[in-house]
């Protein structure tokens, strides 16, 4: 099972597979060559995966450049849709609840969580949110990564996952 974690960022797109984590950084410029450059990257490191799991639109966030990040965001979908790697998309909060429990912990704070819970090597924030969202994808896929708590995993239940492998997660499996 081939799973690959995206944390799409203008600035930093965290990506994590059972082999690496890295960070695709790009500059200020040309923004539309520079989304360009970074779905291209993404496709090219998530082709043939059995699963994207890529963090959704933070809809609370007041950095600017909203337009860039929503169009970064589906033109990654895009890309992935049209190589056919089927995609799970993530809320923030989930993402952060699966990591440390909480839904509202911070960048930081999932950080620790995935340093300290997962078998991987990170070395940013970004890194860490793609880190995290491999791991929630090989859990629903039947393949976790470490055992996690319930209260973790329940955050599993609010994504609409595609069908991969041992298929969606039982809820009454989580909550035991």
């Amino acid at each position: 099972m081939r799973i690959i974690g995206i944390d799409p960022s203008l600035t930093a797109t965290g990506i994590a597979t059972l082999d690496e984590c890295e960070t695709i950084v790009t500059r200020p410029g040309d923004d539309l060559n520079r989304l360009r450059r970074i779905v291209s990257e993404v496709a090219y490191r998530a082709y043939g995966a059995d699963l994207a799991v890529i963090e959704g639109l933070s809809f609370g966030n007041r950095n600017g450049k909203s337009a860039e990040r929503g169009a970064l965001h589906w033109m990654i979908r895009d890309r992935l849709d049209r190589d056919k790697v089927p995609i799970a998309v993530v809320p923030p909060t989930s993402r952060a609840r699966y990591a440390t429990g909480k839904g509202n912990a911070g960048k930081d704070a999932v950080m620790i969580a995935c340093v300290q819970r997962l078998p991987l090597l990170v070395s940013n924030n970004n890194e860490a949110d793609a880190a995290i969202l491999l791991a929630m994808g090989m859990d629903h896929a039947g393949y976790p990564l470490v055992p996690m708590p319930a209260a973790h995993r329940a955050a599993l239940l609010n994504i609409a996952w595609p069908r991969v492998a041992r298929g969606p997660i039982d809820a009454q499996a989580v909550t035991e």
